[in-house]
């Protein structure tokens, strides 16, 4: 049974502001858009009204919450290590120190030069040789939000570029400090972008900036000792489409800067030992063709491996990618086939060390680690033993390793740390993600079953289960359906702490591989996007359903879960197939997708256009937005109950989307609760104690709708 709430206190009204919005010869009236101005004390009365009878609705849940928070803090290891990485003569790693909400950055020397054996790091013994590098509690005291964007030490490990957001805003700005003193250098840079790097002499810092709309457009060189105001220019994007970044090889070589949208992209090289030369191009930019190169010297020449899109070698368009290699010195010339364009084999990333590279790709909707040799180009696949997983690269630094780093995990298995002996093949298992309590991945178990689309694409569905319950299929069981399905990003399976309190009771959790994600190609992603996104929707119904047809779940006893752009997802399926769920949970969700998209003042919607189409220009794209954009289309229609969550100071996808949402849901007398976050930014709040609280707040709602709160 759900637990019964008490007598419901009256829901915040929004006032009826009409603004009315032309374009294409349609007007929409939009009641509640006057939400967006956020300086406007009336808005954030509102939104702590609307916080207050979330609060009230939610009370009967708070022992519940109190019982979630403390299984997620029983089952981690607060106090505990990272795995140590090797750059130049030290170890680096993090500490986690029970009670304290962030991590606190730190190295060791190594033991001489021919160590490549990190160290085993135990939480009560001292580290011989440690130095703290940044105490994240530290430089969080006094904000209510802190985030580091940039952490980077110099290559003789003598300084420390470090950058912080204490708003949630994504606006960063940039210190130095100087190590083994503690001195913070005079160089500040403020309102910088994420990622940050030093030159590999440590002379200087590459950093980028954006504009008004938050797009990342410039990259600038700022010589260390100098004021900011004399920094360089490097490069400028003028077109609002590009997003920038810059960052060295791994080799030192170069600088490589970026330039993409979501359908093309482009890059220069600088030599690392000139960053005040003219940018080389790479290859010229052509709509709809994506690349990215990495430098690597074989036979004593720079080369660049390039994975890319564009036409194949056998004349075809790669739309899973092929990869090649050309001169470094004329990147435009003669290119060397290395792994061909195989449709279903979807080319992912491509690393180079000195003497070897690796690849990643994705066939069968799972993630591929190959080596890549390069006398030979052949690849060498590892090969693991679950049917479901995801494994990539990590922490590898540096140029010439015996070892390349790996990490690994899936629904059951914690998250893993191998090294890997390339002169052995050996597997050196390196650390596996504590779970206290008794975790034992042999009491769930994890599986794939196959929806069929109203179009009749088979879409595939990872189920993660406690076997204890029975299996799934043997009686219906509470479900969680999540989903995203946009921009080519894939739900991989990945373990989660906090994903075992709904298990342990009962609850089947299942991902909904929808299109528009990347899990099966390419082509997945194609046909979930712009004119196609209805597949996206469709798709996550046809996926609820066949759970409820072959007996896994019943609709009162599901609950949707979706964030960002899944929370679209989220309020489209609740549109189209409100019976279908017994609750729906949309976290930061892009529910009033058509006025964002319509504007290009706003942050990054210009760029979106490539993802969602044009609705400003094209009438066509406009009538197929407005046909599925939740806000403008909800019914008069039993909806679940739903809980929408939001961060007043997110860039990404703006307060104001759900707080119009829940005040049209509740016209047509929906149960709709929203919950905004007023010091956090798109990822939520800050520091994993509040971290943890605000996923148990999710999660009690979220079980409360499914019958198993206890």
């Amino acid at each position: 049974m759900i637990n019964e709430a008490p007598a419901s206190p009256t829901p915040p009204v929004a006032a009826r502001r009409i603004v009315q919005r032309t374009h294409h010869g349609d007007t929409f009236d939009d009641p509640y858009e006057w939400l967006r101005d956020k300086d406007d004390p009336d808005v954030i009365a509102h939104l702590e009204a609307e916080n207050a009878y979330t609060t009230a609705r939610t009370a009967h849940l708070e022992g519940l919450r109190g019982r979630i928070f403390e299984e997620i803090k029983g089952r981690t290891q607060e106090t505990d290590l990272s795995v140590p990485v090797r750059m130049g003569s030290w170890w680096y790693y993090g500490r986690t120190v029970e009670g304290k909400q962030y991590g606190i950055h730190c190295r060791a020397p190594l033991a001489s030069e021919d160590d490549w054996t990190p160290p085993e790091l135990t939480a009560d013994v001292p580290v011989p040789g440690e130095q703290v590098l940044l105490d994240g509690n530290v430089e969080a005291e006094g904000h209510e939000f802190f985030s580091l964007g940039t952490f980077e030490v110099s290559k003789d490990g003598t300084l420390l570029l470090y950058g912080v957001d204490v708003a949630g805003d994504e606006r960063y700005t940039l210190r130095l400090r100087e190590i083994a003193s503690g001195r913070e250098l005079d160089d500040v840079i403020e309102g910088t972008f994420a990622g940050a790097s030093l030159s590999p002499d440590g002379r200087n810092v590459v950093y980028t900036t954006v504009d008004d709309a938050w797009r990342p457009d410039t990259v600038w060189l700022h010589e260390i000792g100098t004021p900011t105001d004399h920094d360089v220019k490097l490069f400028h994007e003028p077109d609002d489409h590009f997003w920038v970044g810059a960052d060295f090889t791994r080799s030192d070589r170069y600088l490589t800067i970026g330039a993409g949208s979501s359908i093309t992209s482009e890059e220069w090289l600088l030599d690392a030992d000139y960053l005040r030369g003219e940018p080389r191009l790479v290859w010229p930019r052509v709509e709809g063709v994506e690349y990215g190169s990495e430098h690597a010297v074989i036979d004593g020449e720079d080369v660049l491996f390039v994975l890319h899109n564009g036409p194949a070698a056998t004349g075809e368009q790669a739309l899973d990618f092929e990869l090649v290699r050309v001169s470094a010195s004329d990147p435009t010339g003669e290119r060397t086939v290395v792994i061909p364009h195989e449709s279903g084999r979807r080319l992912l990333g491509v690393s180079t060390f000195r003497d070897w590279g690796v690849v990643g790709y994705r066939r069968d909707g799972l993630t591929r680690l190959g080596l890549l040799g390069y006398a030979t180009g052949a690849v060498d696949e590892l090969t693991f033993d679950e049917p479901l997983y995801d494994v990539g690269t990590a922490g590898n630094p540096e140029w010439a390793p015996p070892l390349l780093r790996i990490g690994y995990g899936s629904f059951v298995t914690p998250g893993t740390v191998y090294d890997y002996e390339l002169a052995s093949g050996e597997r050196l298992l390196r650390k596996q993600q504590p779970v206290l309590g008794g975790y034992d991945p042999a009491d769930y178990a994890q599986e794939r079953v196959w929806a069929t689309a109203d179009d009749g694409t088979k879409v595939p569905i990872s189920l993660v289960y406690k076997t204890s319950f029975g299996g799934v299929g043997d009686a219906p069981r509470p479900v969680h359906l999540y989903g995203y399905g946009s921009y080519e990003h894939s739900i991989d399976p990945a373990f989660s702490i906090a994903r075992l309190s709904a298990l342990d009771r009962g609850v089947v959790f299942a991902v909904a591989h929808v299109r528009g994600g990347g899990e099966m190609g390419r082509a997945w992603y194609e046909n979930g996007k712009t004119l196609t996104k209805k597949n996206t929707f469709t798709d996550f119904v046809a996926c609820a359903r066949h759970l409820v047809d072959i007996g896994i779940t019943t609709p009162d006893r599901m609950v949707a879960e979706g964030g960002s752009a899944g929370g679209l997802l989220m309020g489209a399926v609740a549109n189209l197939a409100p019976h279908l769920f017994g609750g729906i949970l949309a976290v930061v969700p892009f529910v009033d997708a058509l006025t964002s998209i319509l504007d290009p003042s706003l942050p990054l919607t210009v760029i979106e256009w490539d993802e969602w189409g044009d609705p400003l220009h094209d009438p066509e794209v406009y009538a197929y937005m407005k046909s599925y954009t939740p806000y403008e289309n909800v019914q008069d229609a039993a909806y679940p109950p739903i809980l929408a969550v939001t961060s007043l100071n997110d860039t990404r996808v703006l307060y104001v989307e759900p707080a119009k949402w829940v005040a049209r849901l509740r016209e047509v007398e929906v149960d709709a609760i929203l919950k905004c976050e007023m010091s956090a930014g798109h990822g939520g709040v800050s520091g994993r104690y509040n971290a943890w609280r605000e996923r148990a707040f999710e999660l009690a709602w979220l079980l409360d709708r499914l019958g198993v709160a206890d």
